[in-house]
Parts: structure tokens; C-alpha cells; sequence
């Protein structure tokens, strides 16, 4: 049995009108396939290209390893020059991921590859992130913590997006205090004798390729795999739902900080507790009233 998904809509282009009322108003994602021809980036951006512009830069990279009590958030599991990631991409599977690199700090002159596009949302000019991955390698199950409206721009390569609304969080097993779900549920094949609930979760999938762009709504989780080597590039809106946007404020000034704190406190028995919390609480969904 496989997850219950069905695919994402996809538009040849869209005017913001459109775009307005057939997807961000009801909060349905979308892939636009041809809406960035005009952009330098379109026919520019490459793997060798971002080799040959940001090579002697040190990116941060992420593999699939299962959080651990003493890493910061969003610490990186290593770090490697940008000539040697791209050649390690090229040289066959690796689970090394660069997440949430930001360009315009890095390397300025890529901002002259690309322009904000005009979807009806104001979109943050100061948080343009890349995301690379090597073929197979992929993130967890996870939502934003700010739960953005994400536009993500592809390049390079193939990979599958899988998304769930917030609406399906109960069937999910996410991780409480956390923006995750169990980390050793594999979400593109996963084990749904050992992970009852997921077979009611009712989702979205979507292959990407150059120059398409998904639409993200708010809070949305995603799982990302890079089928084969390649990035995209992530532009994103603030939540526009006063709910959404409470559990911004909330995530990004209590949540994270607590979390960081009862690792700091309990150490690995906080992380072994909120794994088993996660599956007791997604479990009594299946147990009879």
C-alpha cells in the first residue's frame, strides 16, 4: 500500500490574477512549468556554473542522520568547498544536502540572474535560498517555522516534492516541540505496517524539473528527494492567515528557544521522548472510542 496522494496541478503559466484566485486563495499548491524563461538564471544556472562562481565558497551540508541532543538548530553536519561539493554531486549518490544557503549574502552577483516575480504577495528580497542535493539524498518530512507561502524555483536535475496541509498533521507522527516528523519514516516508500496512520493521510506529489516553479501554501509540510543531482531556489511570502501567523511568532520565539533548552537540560532523554511521544499520540487516532 502506498500513500494516499494525489498530483499536484500543473499550469503551463499563470497570471497573478489567476494565480490569486485559483490557488493561494483556496491554499492549493500548483507547479507553473514555464514562467522564468526570461530570467538569466533560466539558461545560466547549472551545477558547473555555481561551481565556477562560488567555488572557493565553504558551504554548510546536511545528510539524513537523526537529530541529536547536542546539535544547535540548523547545525550542519559538515562543511566542504563549493568546487569540491559539486564534483562529489557529480561523481555518483551522496546524502550531503546544502539547506537554506542564502545567495545574496554569498554571492551577490547571482542576484543579477533572477528578479522577484510579481504572484499578488509581497515577497522577502532578503531571504533568496539555494538547496542543492546529490540523487537520492533528501530532507525530512517538515513545515517552515515561520509556515512562509513558498515559491521554489528548480534547476537542475529532477526531484520529487511530496506535501501535506496542516490539516493532515494528526496521521503524520510529527515530533512534538519540532517542525518534523519521525525521522525514520521513509516518506517515498514508507512502511505503513510499522506507520498505520499514514495510509490516512491525504497529500500531494510533484516531479520537478528546470525552470519549473512550485507553489508551497502556507505551513505546508514537504518532502523533498533529489531523483538526481541538482538545487532550487526558494522565494517566499509571509503568512498572510492570522493563525499561521501565531504559530509563526510562536515557533520562532518560544518553541525554538524551549526546545533548545530541555536539550540542554534532559539531552538525548528529551529527543528519546518526543519520538515516543509522537507515535503514542498519532497511535490513539487508530484506537476505537
Amino acid at each position: 500500500m502506498k500513500l494516499n496522494l494525489e498530483q499536484i496541478p500543473r499550469e503551463k503559466t499563470l497570471t497573478k490574477k489567476e494565480f490569486i484566485q485559483k490557488y493561494f486563495k483556496p491554499q492549493k499548491p500548483v507547479v507553473i512549468e514555464c514562467f522564468i524563461e526570461d530570467w538569466p538564471a533560466y539558461s545560466k544556472w547549472n551545477l558547473d556554473y555555481m561551481k565556477e562562481v562560488a567555488g572557493g565558497k565553504e558551504v554548510p551540508l546536511y545528510d539524513d542522520r537523526p537529530v541529536k541532543h547536542d546539535e544547535g538548530f540548523n547545525e550542519p553536519h559538515a562543511k566542504m568547498k563549493m568546487t569540491d561539493y559539486v564534483e562529489l554531486l557529480k561523481s555518483g549518490p551522496t546524502k550531503y544536502r546544502i539547506f537554506l544557503w542564502n545567495i545574496l549574502k554569498e554571492v551577490p552577483e547571482l542576484q543579477k540572474d533572477f528578479s522577484y516575480p510579481d504572484f499578488g504577495l509581497r515577497l522577502m528580497k532578503g531571504l533568496p535560498m539555494l538547496f542543492f542535493g546529490g540523487q537520492d539524498s533528501h530532507t525530512f518530512m517538515h513545515y517552515d517555522i515561520d509556515l512562509a507561502n513558498i515559491f521554489h524555483f528548480h534547476f537542475e536535475g529532477k526531484k520529487q516534492c511530496i506535501l501535506f496541509s496542516q490539516d493532515e498533521t494528526k496521521f503524520l507522527y510529527k515530533i512534538p516541540h519540532s517542525l518534523i516528523t519521525r525521522e525514520d519514516i521513509d516518506f517515498a516508500d514508507p512502511d505503513l505496517e510499522k506507520w498505520p496512520a499514514l495510509q490516512y493521510a491525504k497529500g500531494h506529489v510533484a516531479q520537478l524539473e528546470h525552470g519549473n516553479v512550485l507553489y508551497i501554501p502556507e505551513g505546508y509540510w514537504h518532502h523533498m528527494k533529489y531523483i538526481t543531482p541538482g538545487f532550487s531556489m526558494s522565494l517566499r511570502a509571509i503568512a498572510r492567515k492570522p493563525k499561521n501567523l501565531g504559530k509563526a511568532v510562536y515557533n520562532i520565539f518560544v518553541m525554538r528557544h524551549f526546545d533548545n533548552l530541555m536539550r540542554r537540560l534532559k539531552g538525548q532523554e528529551w529527543i528519546d521522548w518526543k519520538n515516543e511521544k509522537a507515535v503514542e499520540r498519532t497511535q490513539k487516532l487508530l484506537l476505537p472510542d
